[in-house]
């Protein structure tokens, strides 16, 4: 997880859900209650957690949800660019950052950095990549609907704290 002691961790989770707040308000869309307890649970860190983590995290404070209550949610927040699906790791994380949303076209590129060691992902949204895809795939003819990139290695803190790559490491 992130050990940067400038890092503000609760301002982080409280813009987070008045980005949410304000989107859903100006856009028409429902923050359930349900929607925003399963948030504030992925909020709880900047790793990456599966639906069942989510699940227990709730518990810990509320009544315990029901599988399929907890996937709605996360179809929604996902869908939304409140979280973002982690492929290679079936698993979600919240957003923290405004996306840029293009009504007419695809969305800009997600660039995921996923700490092998201590499992915190940070996202990116780089200019020029959008620009390197587009140009590909219009090359190619291609019309693409979204793009991510998943790159695992190691975060700033935990090189820092001298971890070695362990490339046997698995994330199920």
């Amino acid at each position: 997880m992130l050990d940067d002691s400038d890092h503000d961790h609760q301002a982080c989770r409280s813009r987070a859900v008045a980005r949410a707040e304000e989107r859903c308000r100006d856009e028409g869309l429902r923050l359930t209650e349900q929607r925003r307890q399963v948030l504030e649970a992925m909020l709880e860190s900047h790793a990456p957690v599966s639906a069942y983590e989510i699940m227990d995290r709730i518990a810990g404070k509320a009544r315990r949800p029901s599988p399929i209550s907890v996937y709605r949610a996360l179809d929604f927040l996902v869908a939304h660019r409140f979280a973002h699906r982690i492929e290679s790791r079936n698993a979600f994380l919240a957003c923290i950052e405004e996306h840029g949303h293009s009504a007419s076209g695809p969305e800009a590129p997600l660039v995921f950095l996923l700490c092998e060691n201590c499992g915190s992902a940070t996202e990116a949204e780089p200019a020029e990549l959008g620009r390197l895809l587009a140009g590909i795939a219009a090359a190619e003819g291609f019309s693409p609907s979204t793009s991510v990139l998943e790159v695992r290695g190691l975060c700033a803190a935990c090189r820092s704290a001298g971890h070695r790559h362990d490339h046997s490491h698995s994330h199920s």
